[in-house]
């Protein structure tokens, strides 16, 4: 044993830690019961642990008290006591649990508690619920002894800038047998939480599923149990409360929304399990990590294994819940977890019903439909890229904002098809609102033709496959050929303009293509454009714009060089065909047109001194300067 493990040791606190501590002391909450929430959950979490290496290990179970929290209360001093008697830490595992956060998007978290009005539910959010204690405790003392180890650690701490940990005394050794006690010295304004009553209720709203007992021993009486700990999922339907499906959803997945979707089912045959899943009503922070991992809980006959375990496709993570399998191995490796055949069967069992559920939802509750939309519909049109079995369902769930209005389904846009319209048209870019005005709309706007507005970055990949709802394939507005001339103008008066002279063709494009160059791969004359001089298109063969522009932002990709569709009949493009080929005001005039449709996609000039000097050229002859 060395020095430095018998003696005093005070180290500092990871930096994040250290500016969340000074934002918990200094009290960003208004509603400060939410420590003890966050402190029960990790001592059931160290139950669950301690139960699940038990399985290899039976001998950590020992010969004692069966598994438990405790609280304690204690006037004289001043003192609230949570303890359990789970998996505990060692010496290195105090550090490192307790002094650093390693979780990613710590720095997140802190920016968006400092601009919190009440960030009530950030902390569950985030993981970083020990730290709560400090909004109510000026220090914190940890007693910990590892199931299995001898050695047992105290860790404290008074929300400064850092903690101390040594050898715990002979006296917190010998009580301390096994897992972890946390006496929180509790502040002057904080000792409402001594009282009884006080920690009754706390626990009775956020608490009460625990699947372990949870005592209260009070200064005076008998300790006693003051939580249900059942598994809620186990019960029947019928003896559950829509209070009681809010409660375990808040405590599921340390959340304070109320669910917009629950999901509670028993499957029976070939392979029995029961589900308790729940959809968000409100984002979580970390819903677009690269890892896009879930949040469904697997029990395998109510002891919990573990919360990664894949259940439900990437695209359905936003699901928070349970899963308890009657059928599978307790002791089931992370490796049978990605192979297991029964567990294969459960995950596309509980996906497909997650779907149909939200079928339902949408058909007969549009307004809690659209709260999961609203958070989640760019999530969940991940999965028109990624899963073609539910392509079809996924696409008919899916919600759109058109030229028409907001919330849009493809069957009632495919309902209001035009006379001889066959396709369902989109547009892929980065806001509705330049949507909106891009200029490729305008032979569809002049026509009626409802048009999607697509402005999450998935709508570029989901929309490069082909695809097709009811029959009726997607088209892109801004993709290759386009053709809307048998769909008739809503107004006669553009109906007849189709007839007004144009630019001579051939000529035009030979001298706009000579005065581009390479910066376009070709010029052609549009279809699409009705009022706008010019648009930029891409390859009917290749990627969307838009998919290049996302991936040369990766670096997974060169963009190709664009199509540039002119108006004949725009009078800008008329005055390239007048002047004289080779001229000054030919080359001002074409790449105008090339810049000016470069804007209107959201894009830089390539040079954009050029284009400023161009562009007052070109005014002060207007002007006759």
């Amino acid at each position: 044993m060395t020095t430095s493990d018998t003696a005093v040791h005070t180290q500092p606190f990871q930096a994040e830690v250290s500016e969340l501590l000074h934002l918990m002391v200094h009290s960003v909450y208004s509603e400060t019961d939410i420590f003890l929430r966050e402190l029960v959950s990790n001592a059931s979490d160290a139950c669950d642990k301690l139960r699940y290496e038990a399985i290899e290990s039976p001998a950590l179970l020992g010969e004692g008290d069966a598994l438990k929290i405790r609280i304690i209360p204690n006037k004289t001093a001043g003192t609230l006591t949570i303890a359990d008697n789970g998996i505990g830490m060692e010496r290195q595992e105090l550090i490192d649990h307790l002094g650093t956060i390693a979780r990613s998007g710590t720095k997140a978290f802190v920016s968006k508690l400092k601009e919190a009005k009440d960030g009530l539910g950030l902390i569950g959010q985030f993981g970083v619920g020990f730290y709560s204690a400090f909004m109510v405790a000026d220090k914190i003392v940890v007693v910990s002894r590892r199931a299995g180890e001898s050695d047992v650690w105290s860790w404290t701490s008074s929300g400064g800038s850092g903690f101390e940990i040594a050898r715990a005394s002979e006296e917190d050794a010998a009580r301390v047998t096994c897992g972890t006690e946390i006496v929180l010295h509790l502040k002057d304004d904080a000792k409402k939480y001594l009282e009884t009553y006080e920690i009754e209720r706390i626990v009775g709203a956020y608490s009460d599923n625990i699947l372990f007992p949870i005592e209260l021993v009070p200064e005076e009486g008998e300790p006693r149990q003051i939580n249900s700990a059942s598994a809620l999922w186990q019960r029947s339907k019928s003896e559950l409360s829509a209070e009681d499906y809010k409660k375990a959803y808040q405590q599921i997945a340390s959340a304070f929304d109320d669910p917009a979707m629950t999901l509670h089912y028993r499957a029976e045959g070939r392979y029995s399990y029961a589900v308790l899943l729940f959809a968000p009503s409100t984002k979580p922070f970390d819903l677009f990590e690269p890892s896009r991992k879930g949040r469904v809980k697997l029990y395998v006959r109510r002891v919990f294994i573990t919360d990664d375990a894949d259940l439900l496709p990437g695209y359905l993570r936003f699901i928070r819940g349970v899963v308890d399998s009657e059928d599978l191995p307790l002791n089931i490796s992370r490796e049978m977890l990605q192979n297991n055949p029964q567990l294969v069967q459960i995950r596309k069992a509980v996906a497909t019903r997650v779907v149909s559920e939200l079928e339902g939802l949408a058909e007969k509750d549009a307004e809690n439909f659209a709260k999961i939309w609203d958070a989640f519909g760019a999530v969940l049109k991940e999965g028109i890229y990624e899963d073609f079995e539910r392509r079809e369902k996924l696409l008919a769930l899916s919600r759109f904002t058109t030229t028409t209005g907001e919330k849009r389904s493809l069957k009632q846009v495919v309902a209001d098809f035009k006379p001889n319209q066959t396709e369902i048209y989109y547009l892929v870019g980065d806001s509705i609102e330049r949507l909106k005005s891009n200029p490729r709309l305008e032979a569809a706007t002049a026509r009626g033709i409802e048009v999607l507005l697509l402005s999450d970055p998935v709508d570029a990949f989901w929309t490069s496959m082909p695809t097709e709802f009811e029959g009726k394939p997607l088209k892109s507005l801004s993709l290759g050929d386009l053709n809307l001339d048998l769909i008739p103008r809503v107004d006669a008066t553009d109906e007849a303009k189709k007839d007004e002279p144009e630019a001579d063709e051939a000529a035009t494009i030979a001298v706009i293509k000579a005065a581009l160059g390479e910066r376009v791969s070709d010029v052609k004359a549009s279809t699409r454009l009705t009022s706008s001089a010019s648009c930029l298109v891409a390859d009917s063969q290749g990627p969307s714009r838009e998919l290049e522009r996302i991936l040369s932002q990766q670096n997974r990709g060169m963009r190709a060089k664009p199509v540039l569709e002119i108006n004949l009949r725009h009078p800008m493009v008329g005055a390239i065909t007048k002047a004289q080929a080779g001229s000054k005001a030919v080359d001002d005039l074409s790449l105008l047109l090339l810049e000016q449709a470069q804007i209107l996609d959201g894009e830089l000039p390539e040079d954009p001194a050029a284009f400023a000097a161009r562009l007052n050229r070109l005014v002060l002859q207007g002007l006759g300067g």
